[in-house]
């Protein structure tokens, strides 16, 4: 990172993946052609796990290249009479691969139901057992992190 006093701590980085619900992942298509998809998420295990319908480009490019980067804004305020913006961005580089275990897949699915109904355990089983046959269940490993602030945001 060329501005370090901006870069974020490796701890900070994973407390904006867990408050966080949604963010891009970006992929490339065989033909080199970027791919970016809004996807709500969440991190569990040191992974980070998205849930996805059983076709689609996503899915097709996924297939030949688990290779890649998702972004997550946790701050974005403008500051109109100094022409900026505070900002606090997570940018999580790896790999992505198909959760094909049945029992990995149903495991993941309802840490993400929790993230988004903690207090639903019934209407979370109904959920799962009304699509779980229509999803897929993404599994992101991160081999670098990196998040940076907005230099006013490290003056504060």
């Amino acid at each position: 990172m060329r501005r370090i006093k901006q870069q974020l701590p490796y701890g900070q980085c994973i407390e904006i993946l867990c408050s966080t619900t949604s963010g891009v992942l970006a992929l490339c298509d065989k033909d080199l052609q970027p791919y970016g998809v809004p996807l709500s998420h969440v991190y569990a295990d040191g992974k980070i796990y998205f849930h996805s319908a059983l076709k689609g480009h996503k899915v097709d490019i996924l297939k030949s290249n688990n290779k890649a980067s998702f972004t997550v804004i946790a701050q974005d305020e403008i500051h109109p009479e100094t022409y900026t913006t505070y900002f606090r961005s997570v940018i999580a580089f790896g790999t992505v691969r198909i959760i094909e275990e049945e029992d990995e897949k149903l495991r993941t699915l309802k840490i993400l139901g929790r993230r988004c109904n903690p207090d639903d355990a019934a209407g979370l089983e109904k959920e799962i057992a009304s699509g779980f046959s229509r999803c897929l269940m993404l599994e992101m490993t991160i081999e670098r992190l990196s998040g940076k602030q907005s230099i006013e945001l490290v003056n504060l």
